[in-house]
């Protein structure tokens, strides 16, 4: 499910552009590819887990000093949509690409060593990133298809709530709200 925002009386060139991101109650798009770049403790709970992992040697072999635009590098992170580290690596990922991650809008999400591996992957897959471009609306996706009503209505209110918290002038700045299944047809909710 696709939530499509429409504003009014909102100048993206003169107004202060909104970035922030809220999870959601339920998880969004639970098929979403990750890696989990991890140290001693995590490949086991990787392991256990049948989760998708990779070291910090086999991340370093992917980096190729010569190479600028780190292909390699480039070419192992478009597998996935989303990263995770290890907190004891969190200090070494600038040396491992973390730059070249920015510039992707991949740079990994941190797991604390106590944290319960699955519990954060399912945080960072529920959670929904609100940034507005120059244009003046704005599309996300709040569900699937396979999700109920009543947990599509609990993202979607969720949603909104947070997008109004953004707006400088709240709800005024809202010219429609519309939800969009992906073949189906568009339903204006405001």
């Amino acid at each position: 499910m696709i939530f499509l925002l429409f504003f009014k009386d909102y100048d993206p060139n003169k107004d202060k552009r909104f970035v922030g991101s809220v999870k959601l109650p339920n998880v969004i798009r639970p098929n979403l590819k990750y890696c989990v770049i991890a140290d001693a403790a995590h490949i086991d709970k990787c392991k256990a887990a049948n989760i998708e992992y990779i070291d910090q040697d086999a991340l370093k072999l992917k980096i190729n000093t010569a190479d600028k635009k780190a292909k390699d590098l480039k070419k192992w992170a478009k597998k996935y949509r989303m990263l995770f580290v290890s907190e004891s690596l969190l200090r070494h990922v600038p040396k491992m690409g973390g730059p070249m991650f920015t510039k992707w809008g991949k740079f990994p999400i941190v797991i604390q060593t106590n944290e319960n591996l699955q519990a954060k992957i399912d945080e960072g897959l529920s959670t929904i990133k609100y940034q507005l471009k120059k244009v003046t609306n704005l599309g996300l996706a709040i569900g699937n298809v396979k999700m109920s009503e009543d947990q599509i209505r609990q993202n979607l209110i969720m949603s909104i709530n947070f997008l109004v918290s953004l707006l400088k002038k709240g709800w005024t700045n809202i010219s429609a709200l519309t939800i969009k299944s992906t073949m189906g047809k568009p339903v204006k909710i405001y």
